[in-house]
């Protein structure tokens, strides 16, 4: 279930691609299987391990060459290990609403991304978010959990003071949006619930078959709900189009142990 278009971001054959907060890979996957250079990157060690076995199945399973070029790290967004300029194309997905400084990981982010280069920002949206907040505190008062919620013109805002230009957004998974709010208001961890539970099955019926009846409902909510709000950026000063620079980051140089600074090198 991805979040990106990556037709709007313009990830092509070749691009280092940087996933910040990959989570379990999910972009990362995609954007290898594109062809991208990919770098996944997430503070946890679980996620980095679960993302760079799979990259090696999806090798041994010949969806991948073996010399895609695709790795994980482990790193902190506030300090990212990669040189200036080191990525044509940057997705930060339901990443900077967990971020305390988020200003400061947006400067990371624009600093990493090549003059002309690209990036995507998905947060979730303020109107489903809110009404999460409102039914339950346990939702996001949780170590870890969100710590605000964007309104469009503020993230774009913040963006912006980043030295990054909007270029276009839109909403997506506007089905995903009622399930939340009924996982808030019967209780986040009730799992359980037969309610939960049936709409859980419509959810996985969904991401795994792409039925044409859930994938219409889901483009006529997206708009109206759509539980992620995702942003596209530029980088003033370069080719958009242009594809690799000298210095790059290199997601094939990633060492066995994962480190960040053996995947790159270190930050001068």
């Amino acid at each position: 279930m991805l979040t990106v278009d990556y037709g709007r971001l313009g990830v092509r054959p070749g691009d280092r691609l940087l996933d910040l907060g990959c989570g379990f890979g999910r972009h990362a996957y995609q954007a290898a299987r594109l062809g991208a250079r990919v770098v996944a990157l997430d503070a946890g060690s679980d996620e980095v391990a679960n993302v760079r076995a799979t990259l090696g199945v999806m090798v041994e399973a010949g969806e991948l060459a073996p010399d895609a070029g695709a790795g994980s790290v482990q790193g902190d967004a506030l300090h990212l290990p990669f040189p200036d300029a080191s990525f044509d194309r940057v997705i930060a997905s339901e990443v900077l609403e967990h971020i305390p400084d988020d200003e400061a990981a947006m400067a990371e982010l624009s600093r990493v991304l090549r003059p002309g280069g690209t990036m995507a920002v998905t947060v979730p949206r303020y109107g489903p978010e809110f009404v999460n907040w409102a039914l339950s505190d346990e939702y996001h008062d949780v170590p870890g959990g969100h710590v605000r919620i964007y309104r469009r013109s503020q993230l774009v805002d913040r963006l912006r003071g980043a030295g990054l230009e909007a270029v276009g957004s839109h909403h997506a998974h506007g089905l995903h949006a009622p399930y939340w709010w009924l996982r808030c208001l019967v209780g986040p961890k009730n799992d359980a619930h037969p309610a939960v539970s049936a709409y859980h099955r419509l959810l996985v019926w969904d991401i795994e078959k792409a039925p044409a009846v859930t994938r219409l409902a889901d483009r006529v909510l997206n708009p109206l709900v759509g539980k992620s709000l995702v942003v596209y950026l530029s980088k003033p000063g370069g080719p958009a189009a242009a594809s690799g620079s000298n210095g790059s980051a290199s997601a094939s140089d990633v060492g066995p142990g994962g480190d960040a600074t053996s995947a790159v090198g270190a930050r001068a």
